[in-house]
């Protein structure tokens, strides 16, 4: 057996055999049904892991299937791949411990963790695809799988929610459809490649590729939640807790930008890019939608949806790094990818746990959490502030980086807009931070499921309290070997030749 073949083909079955097997279980086969999550979930991360090593050691995986004469299906891995797979299998791991706990006792567990399942191997298959059309395949099985995962709850509201979803997900599908067709009848077949693949052709099809463009940036934006796109995530937040977890900071927000950055970097060529001027309108919208977000979120009540208005804020900081044409901005860009992911995750984490187990859904009913759940409301707080941008956390390293490319391409409006957008972070995330610390509750808690006065389940609080530490691991250690910064640094030499 040829592992350079099979090996992206195993990472990518690893969970959706185990997803296809568990649609099968009963509601009862509890045990059974965990041990092939977990089972699957850990496969993935060992299978990732080898994927790294060999591609620190230039060793190339690639598989590919011929769909059509002159359209071929490739899996390939390389330093960009790499990155989103490990994000995507690593946080998946710690969501699948989550919601099982979350989910104990609820109805139709196998289904919602058949597609869960499904839900990763469309996200792995985004992160490893080889040329636009897998990518394009894969990206909308991730929209279909997710979407019996928005509306599992089955309420009228879930259900309002889901078709919202699909409406904007399809809609955006569908513009890069028309994209990838129009590019393959002007270039034939293109695969990533290191430096782009459309330079040879930007001169006689100018006017064609900024209008690609702009449906492929369009199209990747609604899963990115770029304004005016991101209307279906506040609404996707009556998903439970690791379903908002999952689309916030693994799955579908995510490749939504990691498409971005694929098709700028390893499409177009992010100098091909800047010489067809299509980069400048990119950091303008991903800069208005930063500002816009966060003024968004400082007027949500509902927690989730305050979180939600945050990620449309802070997912732009991935685009407006990209978009800012320098080696540095590139560098803050790609470690927000992973930086923001394990921040979010923690947040939309203990925004569950305060749910769950206290029916604390607002940001008016957290007074006094600090004291009554101490353990995730630190681990919450560690995010916040990372979101922030507080020092020495994740958020710090990457909007620091991403200042810095700002800076060094004489682009200051950038800065302002990165001080702008701190600001307001603080002002949605400290009051809520000292109602929950320092002021005493004096009413009953909304509902109270916890035995005792504990936490909750160890299965809800043990995945918060592990990435909480990953927050502040990858900004204290940022520059050890094999950080995210580390290796988005290998990634951003070999994108600008350096």
């Amino acid at each position: 057996m040829n592992l350079d073949h099979w090996l992206l083909v195993f990472i990518l079955l690893s969970s959706f055999v185990t997803g296809l097997i568990i649609f099968f279980l009963k509601e009862e086969a509890h045990r059974l049904r965990t041990l092939l999550n977990l089972f699957g979930a850990l496969l993935k991360v060992i299978l990732v892991g080898v994927m790294i090593a060999g591609v620190q050691s230039n060793h190339v995986y690639e598989s590919r299937l011929e769909l059509l004469p002159g359209l071929d299906l490739v899996l390939r891995a390389d330093a960009m791949s790499a990155l989103f797979a490990t994000l995507s299998s690593v946080l998946w791991l710690v969501t699948t411990l989550y919601a099982v706990g979350y989910l104990e006792g609820e109805p139709h567990r196998s289904r919602f963790f058949g597609f869960f399942s499904i839900c990763v191997s469309a996200t792995t298959g985004v992160a490893l695809a080889g040329n636009l059309i897998t990518f394009l395949i894969f990206y909308e099985l991730l929209t279909l799988s997710t979407y019996p995962l928005v509306v599992h709850r089955g309420t009228e509201q879930s259900l309002r929610a889901g078709r919202t979803y699909l409406i904007y997900t399809l809609s955006g599908g569908a513009l890069l459809l028309l994209a990838t067709v129009w590019l393959h009848t002007l270039a034939g077949p293109l695969e990533f490649s290191l430096g782009g693949a459309l330079a040879q052709v930007a001169t006689q099809h100018r006017s064609e590729l900024i209008a690609i463009f702009a449906l492929l940036i369009t199209g990747l934006g609604v899963k990115a939640a770029l304004f005016p796109l991101h209307g279906w995530l506040p609404q996707a937040m009556v998903a439970p807790a690791p379903v908002s977890a999952l689309l916030h900071a693994v799955a579908v927000v995510k490749a939504g930008a990691f498409g971005i950055v694929r098709v700028v970097y390893d499409l177009y060529g992010v100098h091909t890019a800047q010489d067809l001027g299509v980069l400048a309108p990119l950091a303008g919208v991903a800069a208005f939608t930063i500002i816009y977000g966060s003024v968004r979120a400082l007027f949500q009540d509902d927690l989730k949806r305050r979180l939600a208005f945050s990620t449309v804020s802070q997912v732009s900081y991935i685009a407006l790094g990209t978009a800012l044409f320098g080696y540095l901005s590139t560098i803050g860009g790609l470690t927000h990818l992973v930086h923001q992911g394990i921040m979010k995750i923690t947040l939309f984490f203990c925004a569950g746990i305060f749910a769950h187990t206290l029916g604390v859904h607002k940001v008016s009913e957290m007074t006094g959490l600090g004291l009554r759940m101490p353990w995730s409301m630190t681990a919450f707080t560690i995010a916040a502030l990372g979101m922030i941008g507080v020092p020495p956390f994740a958020g710090f390293i990457s909007k620091w980086y991403i200042g810095l490319g700002a800076v060094s391409s004489d682009s200051y409006w950038a800065v302002v807009v990165l001080a702008a957008s701190s600001a307001l972070n603080a002002a949605y995330f400290l009051p809520i931070l000292h109602a929950a610390w320092f002021k005493q509750r004096q009413d009953p808690w909304p509902a109270d499921h916890a035995h005792g006065a504990g936490e909750g389940h160890w299965m809800l609080l043990a995945p918060p309290l592990a990435t909480a530490a990953l927050v502040v691991a990858v900004g204290v250690l940022a520059n050890a070997p094999f950080s995210p910064l580390d290796w988005v640094r290998y990634i951003t030499e070999i994108e600008y030749g350096k």
